[in-house]
């Protein structure tokens, strides 16, 4: 636990009976407040929770993309299909300026063909492993490619190996740290060899990479992600093998057997075709030129229905504005929701939305991320330091009757990333991580796994924490103010 994670100081001067009438909006959903011109923020708070709980769409919303467009990668139809439900949505929930953005983005596909068999020893020759291509790997020749395979654990470990990789099938067997106590932090750990890793095989002379999957589980369920090529050297194919195959292929190493390996894949690389982002907002009361941007990723994986990564996120983005505009509650600065595309494998997305509003970056005041799936809220990351930390702190203290006050150090995840580096202030919903890399870039990432009213707190936290900061235009400066 982080410094920031302790309770603010200007809790205690907040009076008893305030934060006993939080608990009573709170534990009251049907309940309507009467109308205020300039509610407080326990007050607006209640009455955001009390509409999400009361009459929550959430979940109902995550159900209608998983069902348009369960297979949403940048460029295939699937991410069309959202592109045009997205719109839909914004469209039917009221949302003002509701448009599309264009963007050019990788087309990759998947194929049909994924297969990693043991060739040798002869005891255990046509075992097939468990894999999924990685995003953005070249395919093999139809016969496949073989070789011996050779397991290390670092890019260091198989640059001392010196020409032992030539010809070989690497695997990059380092598995996430379960001593990490943030899932996030083990994963960010371990990552590298999914990126990297075919990369460094050409470097050695390898014919191919395989990577352990990136989750704590031992299970036969393959994690695809993204992976690089880098310029002047070999394409190899790379994929992602199931923990436990992983497993399977080191026990045979450490018995001394010369293990052999033969990989197939006919995943292709389709060149680039135009898509969108999807833009829709609550314009401000007051400063409308002011913008507080709440944002999460339409495309995902090619497996499972991507539930988890990033459906909820959208759904919290839209489910935030709706709970707003349904309470009555009108900002003092315009609240954005941007559901950008092709962060899976690309940035594209967000890198034309700060092409096509750089004159307004300046008047960003921050922007808010959700993609860490629709479990339970704990609060938020935040790369804030003085008076906005400060003033982000008393905004997220009045999330604690809802258990999501906690604000934690953190980069505000990967779309907002451009915006950051443009002076952006950053946040993300911080959610319970437990779970999230059983279900990552899985063939399990569907509805199902996703708990309605986890899903439905998450958009109330979202909202709160959105209307908070678009509420303190004496604390919070617009990014060109500071």
């Amino acid at each position: 636990m982080t410094g920031c994670d302790v309770a603010p100081a200007s809790r205690g001067s907040r009076s008893f009976a305030l934060e006993l009438a939080v608990v009573a909006l709170l534990l009251a959903p049907g309940q309507e407040p009467a109308p205020a011109a300039a509610p407080s923020l326990a007050d607006a708070f209640g009455r955001i929770y009390s509409e999400a709980l009361a009459h929550p769409q959430a979940y109902s919303m995550l159900q209608e993309l998983c069902t348009a467009a369960p297979h949403r990668l940048s460029g295939s139809t699937g991410a069309e299909q959202a592109v045009a439900w997205a719109q839909r949505q914004m469209e039917s929930l009221g949302l003002e300026s509701v448009r599309l953005e264009e963007c050019t983005v990788p087309r990759w596909e998947r194929g049909r063909v994924a297969s990693l068999a043991v060739v040798a020893p002869e005891e255990a020759a046509d075992t097939f492993l468990p894999i999924l291509a990685l995003g953005g790997s070249v395919g093999t020749a139809r016969e496949g490619v073989e070789g011996e395979l050779l397991i290390v654990r670092s890019f260091e470990e198989l640059a001392q190996q010196g020409d032992a990789a030539r010809g070989k099938i690497v695997l990059y067997d380092r598995p996430m740290d379960p001593r990490e106590l943030d899932p996030f932090e083990a994963y960010g750990g371990a990552v590298d060899q999914r990126g990297r890793g075919a990369v460094e095989a050409a470097r050695h002379g390898a014919v191919a990479a395989i990577v352990r999957s990136m989750t704590l589980r031992l299970d036969d369920v393959p994690h695809t992600g993204s992976m690089r090529y880098e310029e002047g050297l070999a394409r190899v194919p790379a994929a992602a093998v199931s923990t436990a195959g992983a497993e399977r292929l080191a026990a045979l190493a450490r018995a001394g057997k010369k293990v052999r390996l033969a990989l197939r894949l006919d995943c292709a690389d389709r060149g680039e075709v135009p898509s969108h982002n999807v833009v829709g907002e609550i314009r401000g009361a007051s400063r409308p030129e002011e913008i507080v941007l709440v944002g999460a990723h339409l495309d995902a994986w090619d497996v499972g229905q991507g539930a988890h990564d990033d459906g909820a996120g959208c759904v919290h983005a839209l489910e935030a504005l709706r709970i707003l505009r349904a309470v009555g509650l009108r900002p003092a600065r315009t609240i954005r929701a941007v559901l950008f595309m092709n962060e899976e494998n690309g940035l594209r997305g967000a890198r034309a939305y700060r092409e096509a509003h750089a004159a307004e970056i300046p008047r960003h005041v921050l922007a808010i991320e959700s993609d860490r799936g629709g479990f339970v809220p704990r609060g938020f990351t935040a790369d804030a330091q003085g008076p906005a930390l400060a003033a982000l702190r008393e905004i997220a203290d009045f999330l604690e009757p809802a258990g999501a006050s906690t604000l934690r150090p953190g980069d505000g995840g990967a779309d907002i990333s451009v915006l950051r580096r443009e002076g952006v202030l950053v946040l993300e919903l911080l959610t319970d991580p437990t779970r999230y890399f059983d279900l990552h870039h899985t063939s399990r990432d569907t509805l199902d796994s996703v708990h309605p009213r986890e899903l439905e707190l998450g958009a109330a936290a979202l909202a709160a924490m959105a209307y908070g900061a678009a509420e303190a235009v004496d604390r919070l400066p617009a990014t060109g103010k500071r």
